[in-house]
């Protein structure tokens, strides 16, 4: 049936205030019924984009609401399994941020108890609707490049000083689920694995740079497939960022400098609506240079549009009976293993088979 989903958000940090929030108020089928925070900045500005929204001061408050329908977790990465396991045996559809779970037990839990309750469970791969992933699969799925025997994705950042507590310094103490790894990690294996599926092993260097920091904050990642190797590369200490994508093929390449729009504009107050929702400027559309059935293509290569409300129209028809869920909770499930394997293969220094 299609009723009102009433949506209860818990947090709103970053991620409930920008990747969250908007799209429930915006998109229809929605109803942005609570947000749990109890600092005040955050009440202050809850009160005023969502006057309607009730805000409690615990998530529990959002777990015991009857009338709530569905939970969206943004908790910090250690409390998603708890918050998860709570909705779904209320008997409410869950949706968590990534990554899923910080291990495979609570992952494989969870997707247990959400078959046995039959509610919704996915989780926030929201990468998969950026304009750079869209393009990039349309791009492997037409063969313009030929069969693909190098793939590389990276995340440069560059932050040589401490992040305060209030903007997520958790990420950064020796906690399960912090460090790059798990934050930024998750967005670039999920990537590879919608792109490619499960790699055959996994040969990894994980590992912090800065002295300060009580979790990693550098990765260099290799997924290796038959005829393919997959690079996944993230630091913090990149003061000039490289490109994104570094894809060769058989008959060319494809290279993409700068991130998808959509962040930035959500986090300077944009409301994602309009049919040019997404789009990418022309001075970061990637590079081109290919042969394909004898004619010889070299330049700019349009990007797709990305659009983060395709995850959340999908949750809703997902919830409302009308469509299979996007991000599979299995498949988010399959990230946390290679994130696993990566961190086993960076301590013993060798290359981890994948069974």
């Amino acid at each position: 049936m299609e009723q009102v989903i009433r949506t209860g958000v818990i947090g709103y940090g970053l991620s409930g205030r920008v990747f969250h929030a908007p799209f429930i108020d915006i998109v229809d089928g929605f109803e942005l019924t609570k947000i749990s925070t109890s600092r005040p900045e955050n009440i202050e500005i809850i009160n005023e984009r969502y006057p309607e929204t009730i805000v409690v001061p615990n998530p529990q408050d959002i777990i015991d609401d009857p009338e709530i329908d569905l939970v969206i977790n943004t908790s910090p990465n250690i409390d998603h399994a708890r918050w998860v396991r709570e909705a779904l045996l209320a008997g409410k559809h869950a949706m968590v941020e990534k990554p899923f779970t910080v291990n495979m037990k609570e992952a494989d839990e969870l997707i247990e108890i959400a078959k046995q309750s039959r509610k919704i469970l996915t989780i926030y791969h929201n990468r998969r609707f950026t304009s750079d992933t869209k393009t990039v699969k349309k791009l492997l799925s037409s063969g313009l490049l030929g069969e693909v025997h190098d793939y590389e994705a990276h995340y440069d950042r560059y932050r040589n000083e401490p992040r305060p507590v209030s903007r997520g310094g958790w990420r950064e103490d020796a906690l399960p689920g912090s460090g790059i790894f798990f934050d930024l990690g998750a967005h670039l294996v999920d990537q590879a694995l919608y792109f490619f599926g499960m790699p055959q092993a996994v040969t990894a260097e994980i590992k912090s740079q800065r002295n300060f920091t009580n979790a990693d904050d550098h990765f260099d990642v290799r997924l290796h497939y038959p005829s393919l190797t997959v690079t996944l590369k993230a630091g913090m200490l990149c003061k000039i960022p490289g490109p994104n994508y570094q894809i060769h093929g058989k008959n060319g390449s494809y290279l993409k400098y700068g991130l998808d729009v959509q962040e930035a504009m959500l986090n300077d107050g944009a409301i994602p609506q309009g049919e040019n929702w997404g789009r990418e400027p022309e001075n970061i559309w990637g590079t081109i240079n290919t042969e394909y059935n004898g004619m010889k293509i070299h330049g700019k290569l349009e990007s797709e549009l990305g659009d983060y409300r395709e995850y959340f129209i999908n949750l809703r028809d997902a919830i409302w009976g009308k469509a299979e869920i996007a991000v599979k909770p299995e498949e988010a499930r399959n990230v946390i293993k290679i994130i696993e394997l990566a961190f086993e293969s960076s301590r013993e220094r060798r290359t981890i088979m994948v069974e």
